[in-house]
């Protein structure tokens, strides 16, 4: 559990555990934070600007921020009622699990606004983080609403009547149309987006997929980062090669109820013990 303090227009959180903020922000399931030199990260989530940073003592600072949005945004979306101490514990009966539990100790998985994080998968598609970054930086600024000093993400009824051509402006090649399949769809009430955290996983997934250029790797990371099913298990090329290599391709049973957790230790994992999987399968 933590305790908070609102002061000068600050929110003070203490007694936070597991709270990385370059592992969180940086670790490809968000696309609109970045780092100041001083440590500082800023970005844009619920149309809601936002800087924080950690201090030495353990403290994370959310400035310039409401204690409503704080309650009713920033708690949620960075996880904040989460113990990862007992994920971590639970899993830690299997040594390679506990060994990456321990290397992915600080990593959350945030609570994102849905329509945001399934449009920002589907750019993610055979695309690097930069790119992608470029992406939804151009489709802010060209059909979100200036705020000032920010932008906000364009909602599907905002995108829904748009052509292709009127997306050339992103550079986003082949996903445009798949842009504009999911927020016709979204804005139809066709896929009921805003549902799909109270159906099972299976069932959920099958409605993301009715979309168009939507499969199941970018149906999972949707179900994951913004619908809550923490069970949900994206796999990318590179992950099935690193579950490979560490349990022969199946994931233990220890981590099922905490899967989409878990893909995020084994990831961090794999890459920061620069395990051998480049070859894998190849």
């Amino acid at each position: 559990m933590f305790d908070y303090v609102f002061k000068n227009n600050n929110i003070l959180i203490k007694g936070i555990e597991n709270f990385d903020l370059p592992h969180t922000l940086d670790c490809g399931q968000a696309f609109r934070w970045e780092e100041k030199q001083n440590g500082v990260w800023y970005g844009v989530a619920y149309n809601k600007y936002l800087e924080l940073e950690k201090l030495s003592d353990g403290t994370i600072v959310l400035y310039n921020t409401s204690e409503a949005d704080f309650t009713d945004i920033w708690c949620d979306y960075f996880d904040l009622n989460r113990d990862y101490n007992e994920i971590i514990d639970a899993i830690s009966t299997n040594d390679i699990l506990k060994a990456a539990g321990s290397f992915g100790n600080g990593i959350r998985v945030l609570n994102q606004e849905p329509w945001e994080t399934l449009c920002s998968f589907i750019i993610s598609q055979n695309n690097n983080i930069k790119r992608i970054k470029g992406i939804i930086s151009r489709l802010c600024e060209n059909f979100g609403e200036n705020m000032g000093n920010y932008y906000t993400f364009p909602s599907p009824e905002k995108l829904a009547g748009k052509t292709v051509d009127d997306l050339a402006v992103l550079r986003s090649g082949f996903r445009a149309k798949y842009i504009l399949d999911a927020a016709q769809k979204v804005a139809s009430g066709e896929v009921d987006l805003y549902s799909l955290n109270k159906l099972p996983i299976d069932k959920a997934r099958e409605e993301l997929m009715k979309i168009n250029g939507v499969g199941p790797k970018v149906a999972d990371c949707a179900l994951l980062f913004s619908l809550k099913h923490i069970d949900a298990f994206p796999k990318d090329v590179w992950i099935k090669r690193a579950m490979q290599v560490l349990f022969d391709g199946e994931l233990p049973k220890e981590a099922l109820p905490y899967a989409g957790i878990v893909q995020q230790y084994i990831f961090f994992y794999a890459r920061e013990t620069k395990l051998n999987i480049d070859k894998v399968g190849k």
